[in-house]
């Protein structure tokens, strides 16, 4: 019976704890905020960017760095769940800028972890990428359990070797023991390009190439194919994988590393197509 009491009562404060999005002034990281609000949960959405949209009634945007631990400790007051979302460097001019790369992504992801800790925060989820394991070689039928990390002297670009950094750290925190005798439970989650309304990074750039016939490249075999995720998958992935961390659901995905996408490889000409009338 004491048994049985005590998982009522930490069921109930998995219900009733917010919930804070790290990057969740950007175009995922506030999808994910909105879904979470939708399902009944507070969320707090952190960015240095303000969202370019109407923040919902059950969310509350704090405009900080995750780097400053004293902002994010204070922010974390009464959160039983965090999803790290926010990274540097992945397009654009920012490739360029190795040791904000190095800060954020590595430096403030060590923060994210050490708040979980020190907050006795249970549930961390962390939003990686495919491309820890994929630096252009062939992948086939890869799983979680077979695909390992790309080396790190090997990365092609200073993003994914700091993700691929960071990735490692969220997964070597799992099991901490942390105060009061709780644990630390996190899982990754890695998905492939993303698209969906509004997405402004990944294919509206290819489109404003194509308008100005500025996009061309190449592959070595042009029947290669690849994954991407559309942004509502992803948002359901991760709010799945913080109810496998709670206790009613045994923490299945304790220390797990999940691949998110739509299902489907496909070949990157076809899949434009339709969607930019080429």
């Amino acid at each position: 019976m004491w048994g049985e009491r005590e998982t009522d009562r930490q069921t109930e404060r998995e219900r009733e704890a917010a919930s804070l999005v790290t990057g969740g002034g950007g175009y995922f990281g506030f999808r994910l905020g909105c879904a979470l609000v939708r399902s009944g949960v507070s969320v707090i959405l952190m960015d240095i960017n303000k969202p370019r949209w109407f923040i919902p009634k059950g969310a509350v945007f704090l405009q900080s760095d995750i780097r400053d631990y004293d902002a994010l400790y204070k922010a974390c007051e009464g959160v039983d769940c965090i999803f790290h979302a926010a990274s540097y460097g992945m397009s654009g001019t920012e490739q360029l800028q190795k040791e904000q790369i190095e800060s954020v992504n590595v430096g403030g992801t060590k923060c994210v972890i050490e708040v979980c800790i020190h907050r006795n925060i249970p549930r961390l989820i962390y939003t990686s990428t495919v491309n820890v394991v994929f630096g252009g070689q062939q992948i086939v039928q890869g799983d979680e359990e077979t695909v390992p990390y790309v080396p790190l002297d090997k990365h092609v670009d200073h993003y994914s070797r700091t993700k691929a950094i960071a990735d490692q750290m969220v997964l070597a925190a799992d099991g901490t023991p942390m105060k009061g005798g709780n644990t630390l439970r996190t899982c990754v989650l890695r998905p492939p390009g993303i698209y969906g309304p509004q997405e402004q990074r990944h294919l509206s750039r290819v489109v404003v190439n194509i308008e100005r016939r500025l996009f061309s490249f190449s592959f070595g075999n042009p029947n290669a194919r690849m994954n991407w995720v559309h942004v509502d998958n992803l948002v359901e992935g991760h709010i799945l994988a913080a109810e496998a961390l709670t206790v009613t659901k045994g923490h299945v995905a304790s220390g797990q590393v999940y691949y998110i996408n739509d299902g489907d490889s496909v070949n990157v000409f076809d899949w434009l197509t339709p969607l930019v009338g080429i």
